[in-house]
């Protein structure tokens, strides 16, 4: 059994500016949380799982979220495309094939290129090598709705590619090629994927979003689940000013030096809870 994960969720740019903000603040008051023995990264989440897996200290990673934006491809996720998705997931019961059918959607929506977008991941991170640390990347396959998890083990897949695949939001973004096969964002599945984190003895759960909808698994069932097989859990979501400083739009790289100082200061309030399971 594993003794300490961190999971990481989905929830757009300001998504990571703000999880980056508060592992940086636990850091700074002594709550390690990025020195987890398992990292488990979903959409905004891999890309912070991979960033803080990657030696760089948090500190730098912070600053960084607060420069001004540039290199970063403007998007909104609008309301006919939440709806669309919903649609999808809500005419069955099946979540396999619930992600198909938004996998479909994906791989039939006007998006910027590929390599544009491969772009602005690759610059995200900083490195493109897999860590040594096991970090878990989810996506989802758009055409067969499986559920895939990225651990850097498949050689073939590159690290890049397999951040990118989690965060290919359908209708937004391409969905990312990898061998044969396209891949769509890992919170198809669920936006924080928290059940991976199972064995481990302490789960801290950071989810900028936690909504799900159709067949998708609840965060509450699946803390549970974690809970009844042993596991002590810790969930931490954006508290008001975060959410005022997050806004509407996750998608929006202005708000997310705002989004990255809101998440810091909110690690004031909860680092006795964190460090409570952690130290």
């Amino acid at each position: 059994m594993q003794e300490r994960a961190l999971v990481l969720g989905g929830g757009g740019v300001t998504g990571v500016a703000w999880e980056l903000g508060l592992l940086a603040g636990l850091a700074e008051r002594g709550v390690p949380v990025a020195d987890a023995d398992l990292v488990v990264g979903t959409s905004a989440g891999s890309v912070v799982g991979a960033q803080v897996c990657s030696g760089v200290p948090l500190e730098q990673l912070y600053e960084a979220q607060l420069a001004p934006p540039s290199g970063e491809l403007a998007a909104r996720l609008g309301v006919a495309v939440l709806a669309r998705m919903v649609w999808a997931g809500a005419r069955t019961r099946d979540p396999v094939r619930a992600r198909a059918r938004i996998g479909a959607m994906a791989l039939a929506a006007r998006t910027p290129s590929e390599a544009s977008r491969r772009a602005v991941i690759e610059a995200r991170l900083p490195t493109a090598r897999w860590p040594e640390r096991r970090l878990l990347v989810t996506a989802v396959d758009a055409s067969s709705g499986e559920f895939v998890v990225f651990d850097g083990g498949d050689s073939a897949v590159s690290l890049v590619d397999a951040v990118g695949a989690s965060c290919a939001v359908p209708g937004v973004w391409p969905p990312v090629t990898i061998g044969a096969r396209r891949f769509v964002d890992g919170g198809m599945r669920s936006a924080v994927n928290a059940d991976l984190a199972a064995g481990a003895r302490r789960v801290l759960v950071i989810a900028p979003t936690s909504g799900a909808f159709g067949p998708m698994p609840r965060l509450a069932a699946q803390v549970a689940g974690l809970r009844a097989a042993g596991s002590r859990v810790a969930v931490v979501t954006p508290d008001a000013a975060a959410r005022k400083a997050i806004g509407r739009n996750v998608l929006d790289p202005a708000r997310r030096a705002g989004s990255a100082r809101a998440g810091r200061a909110q690690a004031a309030v909860v680092a006795d809870e964190v460090a409570a399971l952690w130290v």
